[in-house]
């Protein structure tokens, strides 16, 4: 397709389009003549994760391309790939490793990945920024007069568990490893607020079960 009809399709701008391949957030299109370039569906699938990340989730376009630089990698397994491109995405604020609620809050996170058997997790514990948010989370909790120790924490990471087979079950119906991670990465921007979306519907309706209205 040209440009106009990548426009079309993705709904976004032909000069933002431009611009995303100026920064090199888009492959340059297959050259057709010194002025015209064709494009395919892989354009198509990478602009709609582009404007994802950039639109949706606010991510500095700098960022993005650090993603982006990550999905691409083929010299890294699909596993590497996946997790460096989601360890890239913005994170909060890092925990002090002294604060006495931060120390509570790792000893609880390394009981519950032992009571899990998550042995991979617990291996690359603060290399993750996964995992020393977690930390910061729980530490906040503590902090605020709501303490989770690991018997907490265990059964809301079984459900996450089987939430992560289902997701990898999706992604790998997509047919190459720079779709599924695209796939991931999109998930993470997009999906993430269904989630949590309902949660607080089960809320509702749990609440509604036991309490009535």
């Amino acid at each position: 397709m040209r440009l106009a009809d990548l426009s079309e399709r993705s709904q976004v701008s032909i000069a933002t389009i431009k611009y995303y391949l100026r920064e090199g957030l888009l492959a340059p299109g297959h050259r057709v003549n010194a002025t015209q370039a064709d494009y395919d569906d892989a354009h198509l699938r990478r602009l709609r994760l582009v404007r994802a990340m950039v639109q949706v989730g606010r991510i500095p376009v700098a960022t993005v391309r650090e993603v982006l630089a990550q999905v691409d990698d083929e010299s890294l397994s699909r596993t590497i790939r996946l997790g460096a491109a989601l360890w890239s995405l913005p994170r909060a604020a890092e925990p002090e490793p002294e604060d006495p609620a931060v120390v509570d809050a790792a000893r609880e996170v390394n009981r519950m990945l032992t009571r899990l058997g998550w042995a991979d997790a617990a291996e690359l514990g603060p290399l993750s920024p996964v995992y020393r948010e977690l930390i910061a989370s729980v530490a906040s909790l503590h902090r605020a007069g709501f303490p989770l120790d690991a018997d907490d924490l265990v059964p809301y990471a079984e459900q996450m568990e089987r939430t992560a087979v289902h997701d990898l079950d999706r992604m790998e119906r997509l047919h190459t490893a720079v779709e599924q991670i695209e796939s991931a990465i999109a998930s993470a921007v997009l999906f993430e607020p269904v989630l949590l979306n309902l949660r607080r519907l089960a809320q509702e309706q749990e609440a509604t079960r036991r309490f009535g209205l």
